[in-house]
């Protein structure tokens, strides 16, 4: 179910002109700067921005914990988190960049999508 929220997403997202990427690939690091692999958020907004999507009865801390850590792990300083169980949640994560120390020159990072 939550691909299907995904995509109807997008579509909101491209009707509104806001350059959007679903299971965009985004680089994570660890301590001396260096990759360590990559994980693919459900949808990333204008490289700033990055959406996880749930289909659950509610959000739980895990799922909050879960984004917070890609945030930690990556360039990008905010989350969103959307539940689109019986009661429809959004949670806003914020991490800014110059509380990570492992990121070395987020400016210059290149996202690539499939």
């Amino acid at each position: 179910m939550e691909k299907v929220y995904e995509n109807a997403l997008m579509i909101e997202f491209k009707k509104e002109g806001i350059p959007a990427v679903a299971q965009a690939p985004i680089k994570v690091y660890y301590d001396d700067r260096e990759i360590i692999g990559e994980y693919s958020a459900d949808i990333l907004v204008d490289k700033k921005v990055i959406v996880e999507i749930k289909a659950t009865k509610r959000l739980v801390e895990d799922n909050e914990a879960q984004l917070l850590n890609y945030l930690r792990a990556t360039y990008i300083e905010v989350g969103l988190l959307f539940n689109f169980g019986p009661q429809p949640e959004i949670k806003r994560k914020a991490f800014d960049n110059h509380r990570k120390r492992n990121i070395k020159n987020h400016n210059n990072l290149r996202l690539s999508a499939s």
